[in-house]
């Protein structure tokens, strides 16, 4: 074990020594986030994640108790509650999916089976705000979090619920909508929602809620709200968010749209969220949300320097942003909750399957070290190195058909892990210096992989080899490949001698790569 780090935020912690925590989603943008908080205050920390290999590479893997914590299984969940003192449930359903109201409500009594059979002294579970309505009247999104904490407090382990708003932080699916509609939209018609009162709160006020209730000195059963205390129209906020990014005034109009379907799409057409997840954030941006007292107090008290505006947050969000330093986006709680997909099958397993492939290879005079450094850094802002304009036209196919297109961006300029966004690819696989396989994600008629590899070549230099695999499912994903097989013509080889040109230009002492055109 490495000695007591300090809090990487600089929070005010208690003290945990002596208790173990269970984290829940700990390869989620909270989770990921709260694990190096509570090792900092001194907990023995248990992480659980449905594969905890993802998270193996993690800086404080080396720090904590990895557990396979699939809350669908029950075996799984009671082995990964032993001798813990403290559970901190942060998985929630992004995007739905199938009947995700009546799951997670599943998921919620196997939590709270588990937890007393165990002998948990206490469940902290992070909810959401919502107007004090029937639950049959909320949206599907907001129902499933109330119920859920519904569930727990009447369970035999004493459970403390935190209800939070709009979370703001560098990576947070509320900052990346908040962010991408500001910087580009300068004139705003919205939907009529933009007008209603949202509390918002900063992530680091979030962990330092969450830290603070894992060490409580006696179990508490209750609902705690908590926020910035400051609330604002949503328009506010992405005006104040222009402001604090040194954009041009904006001009934003709240229209009689209420429709959540309208605004899912115009969220899902202007921001990296896909149409899935902006659905429900649309449907639970159209009711306020709004503490309706500061009670938690007299369980936690403030932090010593009181709780962050909304400017300070979107302030060091942007620094965060700016400096490329994300570890945790809301990417990583979609892929949390969602159904695990397939890896890239070996070549002898394609036998009998109708596969398509792309290969190309060339040789550059660059070394495979200089080569591998743009190949880690493709897309996002440095792009796919060719024929930028089809890049951008695909991208807006797949955003209007409810998929991620390229405003996903990546979550680090340079490096990428396993399970990475890398616009509207996945990193499946990372073999540093060597190969990459991406796995799509966007809507098409069939499984695509993009496998990158490096090789030192006889006498110097470099083979680049570049594969994209295609399985079809049924006659429309046939079509679709022999549709787009005359742009991998324009796409692929120009991509192959643009990534060796950059890094021959890099090696030459040129300076970095230039990025490839988006």
């Amino acid at each position: 074990m490495s000695p007591r780090p300090s809090s990487p935020l600089g929070l005010s912690l208690p003290e945990g020594r002596g208790r173990r925590v269970l984290v829940t989603g700990a390869t989620g943008y909270v989770g990921g986030r709260l694990v190096p908080e509570l090792l900092a205050a001194g907990f023995t920390v248990r992480a659980g994640a449905r594969d905890p290999r993802k998270l193996e590479d993690r800086p404080w893997a080396d720090d904590v108790e990895l557990v396979a914590a699939d809350l669908q299984s029950p075996e799984q969940v009671r082995a990964a509650m032993a001798d813990v003192h403290t559970v901190l449930y942060l998985v929630h359903s992004m995007g739905g999916g199938g009947n995700f109201v009546e799951r997670e409500a599943e998921i919620a009594r196997t939590v709270a089976q588990a937890a007393s059979a165990r002998g948990v002294q206490q469940v902290v579970y992070l909810g959401g705000l919502h107007p004090d309505k029937e639950l049959d009247e909320l949206s599907d999104h907001m129902r499933s979090r109330e119920q859920v904490g519904r569930i727990l407090l009447a369970s035999d382990v004493a459970t403390l619920v935190l209800r939070a708003g709009v979370v703001i932080g560098s990576g947070s699916a509320s900052f990346e909508m908040i962010r991408h509609l500001t910087e580009r939209l300068p004139i705003m018609p919205g939907p009529r929602w933009l007008n209603n009162l949202i509390e918002p709160i900063a992530i680091r006020d979030v962990l330092y809620y969450l830290a603070h209730a894992s060490a409580l000195p006696e179990p508490v059963n209750g609902t705690f709200d908590i926020g910035s205390g400051r609330p604002l129209r949503f328009r506010e906020m992405l005006a104040q968010y222009a402001e604090v990014a040194g954009l041009r005034p904006r001009r934003i109009y709240a229209l009689p749209v209420p429709a959540p379907r309208l605004s899912g799409f115009w969220i899902g057409m202007t921001t990296p969220i896909p149409r899935g997840l902006a659905m429900p954030l649309a449907a639970s941006m159209a009711e306020d949300a709004v503490t309706q007292d500061h009670a938690v107090s007299t369980l936690i008290p403030d932090p010593p320097d009181g709780l962050t505006s909304y400017r300070d947050a979107c302030r060091r969000a942007i620094g965060q942003q700016v400096s490329g330093r994300v570890a945790h986006t809301w990417d990583s709680d979609v892929l949390e909750t969602s159904d695990p997909a397939d890896p890239l099958p070996s070549d002898p397993d394609w036998a009998g399957h109708t596969v398509y492939t792309d290969v190309r290879e060339q040789d550059g005079r660059a070394s495979p070290a200089a080569v591998w450094r743009v190949v880690e850094g493709i897309g996002g802002d440095n792009g796919w190195y060719s024929a930028s304009f089809l890049w951008r036209v695909r991208g807006l196919l797949d955003q209007a058909a409810g998929g991620y297109g390229l405003a996903r961006g990546r979550r680090d300029p340079e490096t990428l892990r396993v399970d990475d966004h890398v616009d509207w690819w996945r990193v499946e696989t990372v073999d540093p210096g060597r190969r990459l396989v991406l796995r799509s994600e966007m809507r098409a008629s069939g499984n695509a992989w993009l496998e990158l590899s490096v090789s030192p070549r006889a006498g110097g230099g470099t083979r680049y080899r570049q594969r994209a695999i295609f399985f079809p499912r049924g006659i429309v994903g046939r079509l679709y490949w022999w549709a787009i097989l005359p742009f991998h013509v324009l796409v692929f080889p120009t991509m192959a001698r643009n990534i060796l040109r950059a890094a021959e230009g890099r090696e030459a002492g040129e300076g970095p790569a230039a990025p490839g055109p988006r």
